[in-house]
């Protein structure tokens, strides 16, 4: 069985110009929220045996505050730039790459492909996938390379707004 969370990075903002798109910081409601979420992911008992994020500045930022939280080890969080390059056929190669080892992994990322890759692992109409947001599948498969479309079951789907 294996689990898998995805994530998209806390609300980042735009407040100087001279930024590019990768550079990109949290904002304030980023940086409030994510701590939040992080312990909603808790309570729904997941633990991450392995975070893989985006190496874009909001994306690694979130991975941090959410390891933190969750008790992982931030020098374990794993980089890979094609989190932030690639779309779905990307992503999912990252997934299924995953050492079978780990049962529990999470994806920090960004949309569109984000929610792209939740729609399609589930097979579910999940939509815009938020700032902060989560999704959590299981699949009854032994190999991560064994992932395929509308494979996996959704756990749960939360986001900042849901509790507003």
């Amino acid at each position: 069985m294996k689990t898998l969370c995805l994530l998209r990075h806390a609300k980042a903002g735009w407040n100087s110009g001279i930024l590019s798109d990768f550079d990109r910081p949290l904002d304030d409601s980023g940086k409030a929220e994510a701590p939040i979420m992080a312990r909603r992911l808790r309570d729904q008992s997941f633990a991450p045996e392995l975070i893989v994020t985006s190496p874009a500045k909001r994306a690694r930022s979130t991975a941090k505050i959410f390891a933190h939280i969750l008790e992982y080890p931030a020098d374990r969080i794993i980089h890979r730039q094609e989190i932030y390059d690639q779309a779905l056929d990307g992503l999912l190669a990252i997934i299924q790459a995953l050492d079978d080892h780990w049962s529990r992994a999470m994806l920090v990322g960004h949309n569109p492909y984000l929610s792209h890759l939740a729609e399609w692992l589930s097979g579910e109409k999940i939509g815009n996938v938020p700032p902060c947001g989560l999704a959590a599948f299981t699949f009854p498969v032994d190999s991560w390379q064994e992932i395929r479309c509308a494979g996996g079951r959704l756990l749960f789907y939360d986001h900042p707004g849901t509790h507003k």
